[in-house]
């Protein structure tokens, strides 16, 4: 899905071709100074705490308070992201940041920033991040081309690289001059810009023709599908242990300039900076190592580099080394972030594009937050080379992993929507809240062709549990052998109307499978039908009935 052919350079116009566009640019340029202020806030609090305890699984806790928000957020940003107007969540998400940072500045202004405080106010930064991050990413898409996707989210990895790859260094250069509380005041100024920009941006919000989810259920049906679906459970599972094993890198660069390299808080900032300028070099080969390997093979040889490089870390006491060895890190890092994060939004429908995004986002930053305090404990009961060697270690070992479970090259065929018929006819007097509905499907199938028809029903099964079905289930009549019915249900008609905006493409086609087994001349019944337990219907007909919504199930 719009990767260019044209691998003659890396740098290539279509790589910046999102930056033609006047809503991107503004807002990829304000976020870039916001993600200054993001990587300042980073060396601020790292080096405060490294200076008030000097505890390895204290300052690993800092990335930790970070990244944790990011996990345990995600998923009902994500949700409030596909529900409802994602400039305003994005906004909304920012002012939380800004609020919390201004707070921890005045806090440490005061000398009241202690430990546990700075802990404190970093999770309540990563949580207006995390409700920020879903709502922007999933916006890409309305705010460039289909073919320059990709590159936008490229480019989304360079703005906070080249903040990463300065940003520490002039952090620690103001922690220096000036003290963390600056660095604080500085993060909260940052993100200033960027709410004017989505302030500016006049986006057009279409609202669903069906009125919103619940929130709980919106997070439970972005889990289902993602839960459901083969392609964003790998990738998941591949970001969540990439993550959680090479998380060493950010974790404990703090402790690595001070006890392996003899620096301060500027020789921190420079290890930063390397890995940082590494990951923007990386970012400029995100759409040529795609082309050339696509998302699987490109994903292991990165992970191997990475591994590699975290391993020389480990053995260094030279500053160029180290700085080169995590410039290696960087970029083979960000290479593989970036080709998941393409691989999540090119293979998530757009009903789910940002709940599939937070989850994805809760599965990397929740594997770096597990992982910076597994490794911090494990620095400090072992030695800060052993936690990088053996981080490096596990990196080279993942790629084995991979292997056994890979992803298909195909990924984008899996997101194309497919236009629905007009809504059923109803003769029942329902409302939105009306349930639950059960779905039977009747089948003809000749007897041969029974293992390959049941073969193609579990592959629908999928299907109906990933768009929102439930208790899905396949019977065989007694009687005729040829006879089968589909079973499933929804919690409400509202549920089941949803469900029909959410079929693809691919959805279609493994219906159209299961239908070719069908008897010729056979023509499927389908039947929708409201489930009336036992005590739903009143009685008498002259009962009296309280409920709102209650449904005329017996007629006049």
């Amino acid at each position: 899905m719009g990767h260019s052919d044209d691998s003659s350079t890396a740098m290539s116009p279509g790589m910046f071709a999102p930056l033609k566009e006047p809503v991107f640019r503004r807002i990829w340029s304000a976020s870039l100074l916001s993600n200054f202020g993001q990587l300042i806030l980073g060396v601020g609090a790292a080096w405060e705490m490294t200076r008030q305890t000097g505890d390895p699984g204290m300052v690993a806790l800092v990335q930790t308070a970070m990244m944790l928000p990011l996990m345990l957020v995600a998923a009902p940003a994500g949700a409030i992201a596909d529900m409802f107007d994602k400039r305003k969540i994005a906004m909304s998400g920012l002012a939380i940041s800004a609020s919390g940072a201004a707070a921890l500045t005045g806090l440490a202004w005061l000398g009241l920033a202690t430990p546990w405080v700075l802990l404190s106010f970093c999770v309540l930064i990563g949580a207006g991040v995390a409700i920020y991050s879903p709502a922007w990413q999933s916006s890409l898409g309305e705010q460039v081309g289909p073919a320059q996707l990709p590159a936008a989210i490229a480019l989304g990895s360079i703005s906070y690289n080249v903040a990463r790859s300065f940003g520490p260094a002039l952090g620690g250069i103001i922690v220096l001059v000036a003290g963390a509380h600056a660095a604080f005041a500085v993060n909260a100024v940052g993100y200033l810009p960027l709410l004017l920009a989505l302030a500016l941006w006049r986006r057009q919000h279409v609202p669903s023709r069906l009125p919103p989810e619940r929130i709980d259920r919106a997070i439970i049906s972005g889990a289902r599908f993602v839960f459901h679906s083969a392609i964003m459970r790998k990738v998941l599972w591949r970001a969540f242990l990439f993550g959680m094993v090479g998380a060493t890198g950010s974790a404990l660069a703090p402790l690595i300039a001070k006890d392996l390299l003899h620096g301060n808080a500027s020789t921190f900032g420079i290890l930063l900076g390397a890995s940082g300028a590494g990951a923007v070099a990386g970012a400029l080969l995100v759409n040529r190592l795609n082309s050339w390997l696509g998302v699987e093979l490109a994903t292991r040889l990165m992970m191997l580099v990475s591994g590699s490089a975290l391993i020389v870390v480990g053995f260094s006491h030279s500053l160029l080394l180290t700085c080169l060895a995590m410039f290696v890190a960087g970029g083979s890092s960000i290479l593989s972030i970036a080709l998941f994060n393409v691989a999540v939004q090119v293979g998530a429908p757009r009903w789910v594009t940002a709940r599939a995004l937070s989850l994805f986002s809760a599965a990397l930053t929740g594997g770096i937050a597990i992982g910076a305090a597994m490794w911090g404990v494990i620095a400090s009961h072992t030695s800060i080379e052993f936690a990088m060697v053996a981080s490096g270690g596990g990196l080279l070992a993942l790629p084995l992993l991979m292997i056994l479970f890979p992803l298909p090259r195909d990924i984008a065929a899996a997101s194309e929507m497919a236009e629905m018929q007009a809504d059923p006819e109803v003769g029942l007097e329902i409302t939105m809240r009306s349930g639950p509905i059960v779905i039977a499907i009747d089948y003809a199938v000749e007897p041969d062709d029974a293992r390959a028809f049941y073969r193609s029903m579990l592959d629908l099964q999928r299907v109906r549990l990933r768009n929102g079905g439930f208790n899905w289930s396949l019977s065989r009549d007694i009687a005729d052998e040829r006879l089968w019915t589909e079973r499933f249900q929804f919690p409400t008609w509202g549920d089941f109307l949803r469900t029909r905006d959410r079929y693809t493409q691919a959805d279609l086609r493994a219906q159209t499978r299961a239908d070719a087994y069908l008897v010729t001349g056979f023509v499927k019944q389908v039947r929708r039908q409201l489930e009336r337990p036992f005590g739903s219907v009143r009685w008498q007909k002259d009962s009296p009935d309280t409920r709102q919504d209650a449904v005329n199930y017996l007629g006049p």
